[in-house]
């Protein structure tokens, strides 16, 4: 891979990035930085699989926990990867193993978490090993059309966010005014490229979009109007999943109620409404997801070859 300049995604900062530097927007070089590559079950049902008879997780999905990001969400649970850019350079060649590995091990997919600043090397690794699993691409939804444009036919599920539609909310808590202006394309696009939700006869995703919100403690209103986008402009056959796993992980200038879980009328109040506008086709997690037991260990697992 050489070096270029960089406009993968809505910032388009322009910055040089080199296969090992980078000082743009999301802080990473041209090569792939990872965290973590292993099995994960704290997914969609979907996407991880359900939990068998006996309680034990099934196979899970083959997670790649990407470095960096060019957005900058005070409340990110994944704050040592996606602000302190903890991780570890490795080659496309190694990116495409990490791939087989993951198949090896019996995942459902794999899961590409958070990798918009790594498409053009994420699309050399897919031509250097195709998995026989689906591809999920999973984002948060911050990106432009034209990144995503280049990766059709490569990716079989999206699984983006919709955090916000107003920009003055955006802009306060993830430092993009115009976030909602690239995401709402962004969703139309990926369900464009997908068609409708397929699943398999174990209930798998293969094909589809699925778009997450996650409600955060009183700002139940523009969650509220997230949904009422969603029943507006979603092309059928698109999944919601609406996420009730807000974790308080540090104190927030200026937003007190962010330092709190969701309420079980909070929980409610926006259970009720995205029932109301008959958005039934994904999923609801449940207030008791909350805590940090989903979120990994980033130690490097899976990232260098034992």
């Amino acid at each position: 891979m050489v070096s270029f300049t960089c406009t993968l995604c809505p910032r388009r900062c322009g910055a040089r990035r080199t296969e090992l530097s980078g000082s743009g927007a999301c802080r990473m070089p041209a090569l792939p930085v990872v965290a973590r590559a292993a099995l994960h079950f704290g997914e969609e049902p979907c996407i991880s699989g359900e939990i068998s008879p006996d309680k034990r997780p099934l196979a899970g999905s083959g997670t790649v926990f990407f470095s960096g990001c060019s957005l900058a969400c005070r409340f990110c649970q994944n704050r040592v990867i996606s602000h302190e850019d903890f991780g570890q350079v490795i080659t496309i060649r190694r990116l495409a193993d990490i791939f087989r590995e993951l198949e090896q091990q019996g995942a459902h997919n794999i899961n590409l978490v958070n990798p918009t600043h790594f498409a053009p090397a994420i699309l050399q690794a897919l031509e250097l090993y195709k998995p026989k699993v689906p591809v999920v691409y999973n984002t948060s939804g911050y990106e432009r059309i034209e990144t995503l444009k280049s990766l059709q036919g490569a990716v079989d599920v999206y699984l983006p966010d919709l955090k916000y539609v107003h920009s003055d909310l955006s802009q306060d808590l993830s430092g993009a005014t115009d976030y909602c202006d690239f995401a709402s394309l962004a969703v139309l696009e990926m369900a464009r490229q997908t068609g409708p939700m397929m699943l398999d006869s174990s209930g798998l995703a293969v094909k589809g979009t699925l778009v997450r919100h996650l409600v955060l403690p009183g700002h139940t209103r523009e969650s509220m109007a997230v949904l009422d986008w969603l029943k507006q402009h979603l092309p059928a056959g698109t999944w919601i999943s609406l996420m009730f796993q807000y974790t308080p992980m540090r104190d927030i200038d200026g937003y007190p109620e962010l330092s709190r879980r969701l309420t079980v009328r909070e929980c409610r109040k926006v259970w009720d409404y995205l029932a109301g506008l008959g958005l039934t086709d994904g999923y609801v997690q449940q207030r008791q997801s909350a805590g940090t037991d989903f979120i990994p260990l980033f130690d490097l697992t899976g990232v260098v070859r034992s």
